[in-house]
């Protein structure tokens, strides 16, 4: 069976099969039959996976044996904290001042971060220098939106608080090259802060507040699947959000 995501790796990087062979020291004929669905060698695999900025589990689903994903799973949690409000407060601008490459959010309001003028500075200083910023909150007209003011008790109050976030954004970031902001209508199970290869994970629990509920600290590792299940998790929920303009 054909490889579709090391095809659309390619494809979305703009990298020709010779230009990867050639990256990786391998005959073009290698990568054309890797395209084609053969598994290559663990260290082939690996390097292809380093040259794709993705990961290995990824491209080659079957290729690790599940003990071994499970081990490197856990191996991704760095920190678990019981409450949102236990996380230290330098934590949140700690990880978004690592980002190199990409920093996302996903909530339904996420209040206290757009309130953190600290924050939002480095928002607009990473979005500066290249860094691509995405925010997606709830739509405040949407069900979903509304059922969730309800299970923590605050009703319409869920709505006001999505648009006094927008208002805030708007006014640190508008306008600013890098930074993206849109409106999702999904159930959330999580609230998701992302760095790069690091995340922090506010899971929700039917009856009380975000800031509650217990939270994860994730970095990603090869051969891990904790982060990249929430990527791609994100990434569907941007992919169906729609765009806000100032």
């Amino acid at each position: 069976m054909p490889n579709e995501r090391l095809r659309a790796a390619l494809l979305e990087r703009g990298v020709t099969p010779t230009a990867l062979a050639s990256a990786v020291d391998v005959d073009p004929k290698s990568v054309e039959r890797w395209i084609s669905g053969r598994m290559p060698y663990r260290k082939h695999r690996y390097a292809v996976a380093t040259f794709l900025s993705v990961e290995e589990g990824y491209l080659w689903p079957d290729a690790l044996p599940r003990q071994q994903v499970a081990s490197a799973s856990e191996s991704e949690i760095l920190n678990v904290y019981p409450h949102r409000w236990a996380v230290p407060r330098d934590a949140w601008g700690r990880l978004f001042e690592t980002a190199g490459h990409e920093i996302g959010v996903l909530v339904y309001s996420g209040l206290f971060l757009a309130e953190d003028a600290g924050v939002l500075r480095t928002f607009a200083d990473k979005a500066e220098t290249g860094v691509r910023v995405r925010v997606l909150l709830g739509d405040p007209d949407s069900a979903h939106v509304a059922n969730r003011g309800a299970d923590e008790g605050i009703d319409d109050a869920m709505a006001a608080k999505i648009r006094n976030v927008m208002v805030l954004y708007d006014r640190a970031l508008g306008g600013a090259d890098g930074v993206e902001l849109r409106l999702h209508d999904t159930v959330l199970y999580n609230s998701v802060y992302r760095a790069d290869d690091q995340l922090l994970v506010n899971t929700h629990v039917h009856g009380f507040g975000a800031s509650h509920a217990p939270v994860l600290h994730l970095k990603r590792i090869p051969g891990g699947e904790m982060v990249n299940t929430y990527v791609e998790s994100f990434d569907r929920i941007w992919a169906q959000a729609k765009p806000v303009h100032p």
